[in-house]
């Protein structure tokens, strides 16, 4: 008889290899299908013998960018709050909900409308500190009283700084129209209108977060039963907490910076790749990968064709399906 525990990682390896492909496959339609279809020979004729053509342009100069970035993003959000969620033990943490992305978008505008800073290396390391800035404010508020860090005092706690850096944020747009007028449609969330330099600006920094991440998986592992079980098995918590802390900062602000503050892909995959795999983080967490990259594309490519030929931001896609998600998770729809 086989082995039962071989079976089951050849189960998870074989469900990984399909996720796999069934992203491709949403990369290629992205690639393909909008306003102006364009046939899978033209696609492969651009990238052999450029030719100039309207056809080859939207390629080169959008449809692939486009995907590529959507693909990044999605990854990476959804990896970041798979790993919030094991930290505070938090089924309803991710990057949109503690602070994260909101301390980031609020760091760029205050950037761009009060130092005029701009530039694709700029907006990285400015999302990067709003990201780490609004991380640590919601630690600090979680963490205040003598029960320390509670999963409903971290929730709390992130929608107050969500809400504060959500109002500043509102605010400085509202005093600025021409700021307004240039950033509005970038904090909705969007992977429109990004060329592939923007990508590769953050890339090294969503690389390296993806890779300190499957690293840090096993740790996860203990982490997520407590930390009196944790230290208890040898390890030091606070050490693998500041690590997981600085790949989230990573993940999350790098996408910020690229594609706005998009919100529920960090809560939906998570959930999805835990009822899929469990909660080994070994295997959530490359299964979070592929899913937030299939999760993000195929709404970008749903967004193109709500209010054809007009295009829906991909930010406003993600919470038609996250705000249902969110009510069914704070209504206990999985078990804490």
């Amino acid at each position: 008889m086989p082995n039962p525990s071989t079976a089951f990682i050849r189960h998870k390896s074989f469900g990984l290899i399909a996720l796999a492909a069934l992203f491709a496959v949403s990369v290629a339609c992205s690639i393909i299908f909008g306003v102006t279809d364009i046939p899978l020979s033209r696609i492969i004729e651009s990238y052999t013998a450029f030719n100039g053509s309207n056809e080859h342009l939207i390629i080169r100069t959008a449809r692939v960018p486009r995907a590529l970035i959507a693909a990044c993003v999605g990854a990476s959000l959804a990896v970041a709050g798979a790993l919030m969620q094991a930290v505070t033990r938090n089924p309803l943490a991710s990057p949109s909900l503690l602070g994260i992305n909101a301390g980031a978008a609020f760091f760029i505008v205050v950037a761009a409308s009060y130092f005029e800073v701009n530039g694709l290396r700029s907006f990285t390391w400015v999302a990067l500190s709003g990201a780490a800035f609004g991380a640590l404010l919601v630690y600090i508020l979680g963490s205040v009283g003598r029960d320390g860090m509670t999963p409903v005092k971290v929730t709390l706690a992130g929608a107050a700084v969500t809400a504060f850096f959500a109002s500043l944020t509102q605010g400085i747009l509202l005093s600025s129209g021409k700021m307004f007028d240039q950033v509005l449609y970038w904090l909705v969330g969007s992977v429109a209108g990004r060329d592939v330099q923007m990508l590769v600006s953050v890339f090294p920094y969503i690389a390296a977060g993806l890779i300190c991440a499957l690293l840090l998986s096993g740790q996860m592992n203990a982490l997520a039963l407590g930390d009196d079980v944790a230290k208890g098995l040898g390890q030091r918590t606070a050490l693998v907490k500041g690590a997981a802390a600085l790949v989230i900062v990573l993940l999350a602000g790098s996408s910020v910076a690229v594609a706005g503050p998009i919100a529920f892909v960090g809560i939906i995959v998570p959930h999805a790749a835990r009822y899929l795999v469990g909660s080994d983080h070994r295997w959530l967490l490359p299964y979070c990968a592929v899913l937030g990259g299939l999760l993000l594309v195929t709404a970008d490519l749903g967004s193109r064709f709500i209010a054809m030929p007009k295009e829906v931001p991909v930010g406003v896609m993600t919470a038609l399906i996250g705000v249902p998600f969110f009510v069914y998770l704070a209504r206990g729809g999985v078990s804490r």
